[in-house]
């Protein structure tokens, strides 16, 4: 697997996603989808941090507009192993190394992986559950100095 070459809509590109979900173009969202088109993957506080210096905003407001665009299909979401919510600027099925010394999520090349497990997993039954995804992160921990 290797790391990806993947960049995030621009400001252009975010304001028509905006608008192709009803909503509205602000300051804040703006401010917010800088942040995260540098961080790719952030959490709420990360974000925060780099956004509060641009303009008045609040963490819950960071954290709203972040969940707002998970949920309408413009960001996804990642959960790490410290239980921790981190938004992901690319919404599409992919495949992640989470480091668990560092707290860092990364994005990894790894052809059809995901549609193979997902295809494979939809031919079983889960008593009680349906399957509505598949989320592949692979647990890791830094063995090399800027490896990715």
């Amino acid at each position: 697997m290797k790391k990806t070459g993947r960049h995030p809509a621009d400001e252009e590109a975010f304001r028509k996603r905006l608008g192709a979900k009803g909503l509205k173009v602000t300051a804040q969202r703006l401010a917010v989808h800088g942040a995260m088109s540098e961080l790719i993957h952030g959490s709420a506080d990360a974000v925060y941090e780099m956004v509060r210096d641009k303009c008045r905003i609040r963490p819950s407001t960071v954290y709203n507009i972040l969940s707002e665009l998970a949920d309408n299909g413009i960001y996804g979401r990642r959960f790490s192993a410290n239980n921790k919510m981190y938004f992901d600027v690319f919404p599409d099925r992919h495949v992640h190394l989470y480091d668990i010394r560092n707290n860092a999520i990364f994005d990894v090349e790894a052809g059809d992986l995901a549609a193979q497990v997902e295809a494979g997993l939809r031919r079983r039954r889960f008593r009680g559950y349906k399957i509505e995804g598949i989320d592949i992160q692979i647990v890791c921990h830094q063995t090399r100095k800027k490896y990715l």
